[in-house]
């Protein structure tokens, strides 16, 4: 039996094979899956995504699971004890910018009926689909992401660069990056 191929980046850590092989380049319309994967990005710069993902249970138990109008609703005391949870990342600012985008998640939900809509707007409503060799092919932005970046600030998100949209792009399967002879793309009706 042959060993499956797999991109580079997800090397042999069991959690990032994982996220690698079920989750990452798969198109996601979920609004609390999309809002999740917004802040866990925003949470990741400057840090290796290794980290978040080895924390996401707990930033989802401390953020509400992601229910946004939870979020939105945070006060200073909750800010605070955030702040003190060794089970996430504490920045203030990072924090600070969960709550400021749940705010910003629910007006865009309000204004478009809901963030799927509103956010696959940027890809045209589905994948855009590339055919990348090797992983030193794949750009840290694209027109699309900056597009989205752009349109994200003005509605008030922040942690929203454009380098963060197009990690977010490809984590929800908005551009599947998945190499040439990576698996996944056989499994994504992709060759």
């Amino acid at each position: 039996m042959t060993d499956l191929v797999r991109c580079e980046w997800a090397g042999t850590d069991p959690l990032y094979v994982q996220y690698h092989d079920e989750e990452w380049g798969i198109p996601a319309h979920d609004d609390r899956h999309l809002f999740e994967m917004l802040c866990l990005e925003g949470a990741q710069a400057g840090l290796a995504w290794i980290t978040i993902l080895r924390k996401r249970e707990n930033y989802r138990r401390a953020f509400d699971n992601f229910d946004a109008a939870l979020i939105a609703a945070y006060g200073d005391e909750k800010i605070a004890a955030l702040l003190d949870d060794p089970g996430i990342v504490r920045n203030r600012l990072k924090v600070n910018a969960f709550v400021r985008n749940a705010r910003a998640f629910l007006a865009v939900q309000e204004e478009f009926g809901s963030f799927d809509a509103y956010i696959w707007q940027f890809v045209g409503g589905a994948p855009i689909v590339n055919a990348w060799r090797s992983l030193r092919e794949i750009p840290a932005q694209t027109a699309e992401a900056q597009a989205m970046s752009k349109d994200l600030k003005r509605r008030g998100f922040t942690f929203v660069g454009p380098t963060i949209c197009y990690a977010y792009m490809q984590a929800c399967g908005m551009v599947n990056d998945h190499v040439v002879d990576c698996f996944c793309r056989d499994r994504l009706g992709v060759r």
